[in-house]
C-alpha cells in the first residue's frame, strides 16, 4: 500500500484525459507537488492510504483553470474608466494612470489581489503581459499561484520601469534568467501589439524567445483600428505582417484574435499559434467577436483569458466559459456550437497547451502536477445533475468552488486562501484606492 498526502474524492472526477469521459465516485491521490494516481474511490483506495482523505459528496474535482490572458496588476484600476472605445481607453485614461501610479510596490500589492481572486474562482493558473513582473513572481510565489509572466515590450519609454526600448529587454532578459528554474513561475517576453512594437522590436522579442525557449505573448487583431493600422503601415493583416516577420510559431500565443480572415485562420493553425479568447473584455470594449467556432475547426487550440479587470471587470473563467458558450450559440445561429465539454477543455488543457505546459497541469494524471479544483454542487442552483459538464459551463460560479490545491498544496480550503490574509489584501486595495482617486 503506498502512502498518499491526500486523498480528494469526489462524486464526479473530471480528469480531462482522453475521451473526456466522467468517473463517478472518483478520487485523486496527491504525493509532493504531483499527481500520484486517479480513478474510481475503489481503486485509489486500494492502491493508496492517506490521513488526509476528503469527504467528496456533493463535490466535483477538475483540474485547475488557466486563465491565459490577462494583466493582473490592472486589479486596482477596475472600474477607473468604463463604458469607453478601447483607444480612448487606454489613451486618455487607463496609460496615463499607470505612468503616474507604476511601481514594483504597486504590481506587488495587486498582483495579491488578484490572485486571491483567481485562486477563490479555481483559478490556478495565469498568462501575464505587464511590468516590474519580478516582483509579481515574488508575490505569487507567496500566494502559491502558478504563472506565465510576459516581460512587457513597447516602442515607448515607460516612467520608473524603461527609460528607453533597451530597458524593456534588459529586464526581460533579467526576469528569465532569475525565474527560468521556479517551480511556479514561467518566464515570458510579451510584445504588447502589432500597432505598438516596431517590427525591429518584435523580431528582437522573438530572438529572445528562441534562446531561451520561452513563450511568447502578444495582443493580436484585437480590434478594426489595429487592423486598419496594420494594413496602412505594412500592407498587410496583423497575423500575415507577424508571419512575415516570423513571429509566429508554437511559442506564440495570442491574445484576443477578433478581426481573422480565413486565410489568417489557417496561417495561425498551420504555424500552431495558440489563441487566448477573452469574450467577455471584447464584449466590453464593442471589439467584436472572435470566429472562435471557425478557429476550432480549423484546428487553432483555443483557451480562455479575462484580459485586465480595468476591462472586462473581474478575473473570473467560470464567467468567460458560460458567456462564450451562449454568446458564440447565438453569433453562429447553431446551438451545437461550443458544447459544455468543449468549453471546460479549452478552460483545462487547451489553456495549458497553448502555453506551453501541456506536461505540467490542465489535465488529472499520474505524474502531472497537482493542480486541482474541488467544488461543492450542494446549492439550489446547481440542483438537480443530469449532466455535470453542463452545470460547470452554465450555472457554477465562484462561490461554489471550495477546495484548491496548487502544486500539490492547498491554497484554499472552505473557499478562504490559506496563504494570505484576505481582509489585510482587500484593506491595501482600499489604500491604494484612495491614492488613485486623489
Amino acid at each position: 500500500m503506498n502512502k498518499a498526502d491526500y486523498i480528494l474524492r469526489a462524486d464526479y472526477l473530471l480528469t480531462m484525459e482522453n475521451d473526456i469521459a466522467v468517473i463517478e465516485d472518483g478520487a485523486v491521490a496527491v504525493s509532493g507537488s504531483s499527481i500520484a494516481a486517479a480513478g474510481t474511490f475503489a481503486d485509489i483506495s486500494a492502491r493508496f492510504t492517506s490521513e488526509n482523505i476528503s469527504d467528496g459528496t456533493n463535490r466535483v474535482i477538475f483540474p485547475g483553470l488557466i486563465n491565459t490572458h490577462t494583466h493582473a496588476a490592472m486589479v486596482y484600476f477596475r472600474g477607473l474608466a468604463d463604458d469607453l472605445p478601447l483607444q480612448e481607453w487606454l489613451e486618455k485614461h487607463i496609460w496615463p494612470s499607470e505612468m503616474k501610479w507604476m511601481s514594483a510596490d504597486f504590481v506587488s500589492d495587486a498582483v495579491e489581489l488578484a490572485s486571491l481572486e483567481m485562486l477563490k474562482a479555481g483559478v490556478t493558473t495565469y498568462a501575464d503581459m505587464y511590468f516590474f513582473q519580478a516582483a509579481a513572481a515574488e508575490r505569487l510565489e507567496k500566494t502559491g499561484m502558478r504563472a506565465v509572466l510576459g516581460a512587457g515590450v513597447i516602442d515607448f519609454p515607460f516612467t520608473g520601469y524603461a527609460q528607453s526600448v533597451e530597458d524593456y529587454f534588459t529586464n526581460a532578459e533579467r526576469l528569465i534568467s532569475d525565474w527560468k528554474d521556479s517551480e511556479l513561475i514561467t518566464p515570458c517576453i510579451a510584445p504588447h501589439a502589432t500597432y505598438t512594437c516596431s517590427p525591429d522590436n518584435y523580431k528582437r522579442a522573438n530572438e529572445i524567445s528562441e534562446k531561451y525557449n520561452v513563450p511568447i505573448h502578444t495582443h493580436l487583431a484585437e480590434t478594426r483600428f489595429e487592423v486598419s493600422e496594420v494594413q496602412k503601415r505594412y500592407g498587410k493583416t496583423p497575423a500575415e505582417y507577424l508571419d512575415s516577420i516570423g513571429l509566429l510559431s508554437e511559442r506564440l500565443f495570442a491574445a484576443h484574435c477578433v478581426w481573422l480572415t480565413d486565410d489568417e485562420i489557417d496561417l495561425l493553425a498551420g504555424r500552431k499559434v495558440g489563441v487566448s479568447h477573452c469574450i467577455e473584455s471584447n464584449l466590453k470594449l464593442a471589439s467584436g467577436f472572435a470566429p472562435v467556432a471557425r478557429m476550432l475547426k480549423a484546428g487553432v487550440k483555443v483557451a480562455f483569458g479575462t484580459d485586465g479587470a480595468a476591462s472586462n471587470n473581474d478575473l473570473n473563467i467560470l464567467g468567460e466559459m458560460s458567456t462564450a458558450a451562449k454568446v458564440h450559440k447565438a453569433v453562429s445561429e447553431d446551438p451545437t456550437v461550443l458544447d459544455s465539454r468543449t468549453i471546460l477543455s479549452m478552460a483545462t488543457r487547451n489553456g495549458a497547451g497553448i502555453l506551453g505546459l501541456g506536461d505540467e497541469t490542465g489535465t488529472i494524471s499520474a505524474g502531472k502536477k497537482a493542480d486541482l479544483v474541488v467544488a461543492s454542487l450542494d446549492q439550489p442552483h446547481l440542483s438537480p445533475i443530469y449532466d455535470i459538464y453542463s452545470h460547470i459551463t452554465y450555472c457554477m460560479r465562484p462561490s461554489d468552488i471550495e477546495t484548491v490545491m496548487v502544486n500539490g498544496k492547498i491554497v484554499v480550503e472552505n473557499g478562504t486562501p490559506l496563504t494570505a490574509d484576505e481582509a489585510e489584501v482587500i484593506a491595501k486595495a482600499r489604500e491604494w484606492q484612495k491614492k488613485i482617486k486623489g
